[in-house]
């Protein structure tokens, strides 16, 4: 599997119900949510724009495409967790499976980020991203093409201990 392919496998309406551990607050948290993922094109300004800041050619943009949520945790019953995030793959020209991943929002820091993801031979995804606090990897596998499972680790910024794990099971949203 190669970026093209697991984007456009990804795009559509996800129903996601993540377990995470925070280990540092000895607590569990059931967090539902909505996940929509559109295709961005190669030409849209945030992507332009996003590219541009990293001083990368908006034409090695390959699949571009908008990540948007919304949800609800058990944690905390009154705020509702939403944002949205463009996510440009720039693959390796040597290595197709390889890249990085810009993102104008991160994951375990709200900030603009750069990861490194790796495709492996049974199609999982594995982005692997460096914060100024922490580090973030995450694995995401298809089980069926309606349903991807995603793992994901936040680290201490040396990546040395896990602050917190969490496990998403999600279910695309079928019309008809």
């Amino acid at each position: 599997m190669d970026i093209v392919k697991f984007v456009k496998l990804s795009l559509g309406r996800w129903r996601s119900q993540r377990s995470a551990h925070h280990l540092a607050f000895a607590h569990f948290e059931a967090v539902t949510s909505t996940i929509d993922i559109v295709a961005l094109a190669q030409d849209n300004p945030e992507v332009v724009n996003l590219c541009q800041s990293y001083q990368i050619d908006p034409k090695l943009a390959i699949s571009p495409f908008r990540m948007s949520w919304e949800g609800e945790s058990d944690w905390d019953e009154q705020e509702v967790l939403k944002g949205t995030t463009v996510l440009v793959p720039i693959p390796d020209s040597n290595t197709p499976n390889k890249g990085c991943l810009l993102r104008d929002q991160g994951y375990a820091e709200t900030i603009p980020a750069v990861g490194n993801y790796t495709i492996t031979e049974d199609g999982t995804f594995i982005l692997q991203t460096q914060y100024d606090r922490a580090t973030a990897e995450e694995k995401i596998w298809f089980a069926t093409p309606n349903l991807r499972l995603r793992v994901s680790l936040i680290k201490t910024s040396e990546g040395t201990g896990v602050v917190t794990a969490s496990f998403s099971s999600e279910i695309r949203s079928l019309k008809g």
